[in-house]
């Protein structure tokens, strides 16, 4: 009986785990923050925010603590997004604690990857993790990009065509995350 008991209670707690969600570029200042908050934005319309944890990070530390791009968080303001991560870089713990790993490039794919092999060889980490990485755009329904650009160098348009490619990619995410999990939808 106890062991029913404990049981049934681990499998509510797994049921309410939050599904976790991790967006990734390069700085965490452009790309990865405005998908973050541009799902975050979703996923609260559908009031769905105690299903979700959604963070953002970046392949490299160089602007860790820093908020997003102002043209980032400006162009986002805009569209009634607010972008108000902190910048951080992907940690080991990351394969853990999220469901689902989000890269916005194909070399931020390959540098996730590349920096998983190299952790785990350092710390216990899951087999299946890499598993867990996909491209952002892989979920975009209306454009056929293959990558979200980095818009850092460039002008404002670049900011939008992010933003453009966000918002499609986010909205089939949502969608794709809701029907593939029980937990969330009902």
């Amino acid at each position: 009986m106890a062991a029913e008991a404990s049981t049934a209670g681990a499998a509510s707690a797994a049921e309410a785990k939050p599904f976790a969600v991790l967006f990734v570029c390069l700085g965490n200042i452009c790309r990865s923050p405005a998908a973050e908050a541009v799902f975050r934005t979703l996923v609260s319309k559908r009031g769905l925010d105690s299903k979700f944890l959604i963070d953002s990070a970046g392949t490299i530390g160089y602007h860790e603590g820093n908020k997003a791009d102002s043209r980032m968080r400006a162009a986002s303001k805009k569209r009634g997004i607010e972008v108000t991560s902190i910048s951080r870089p992907i940690k080991p713990s990351d394969f853990r604690d999220f469901d689902l790993i989000l890269a916005m490039d194909r070399q931020n794919y390959e540098d996730i990857l590349n920096s998983f092999e190299r952790w785990r060889r350092k710390e216990p980490l899951p087999d299946s993790a890499p598993n867990k990485v996909k491209l952002m755009c892989s979920y975009c329904k209306q454009h056929t990009e293959s990558e979200v650009p980095d818009p850092y160098y460039g002008g404002p348009q670049g900011f939008e065509k992010v933003l453009d490619l966000l918002e499609d990619a986010c909205e089939s995410l949502l969608d794709s995350i809701v029907a593939n999990n029980a937990s969330i939808s009902g």
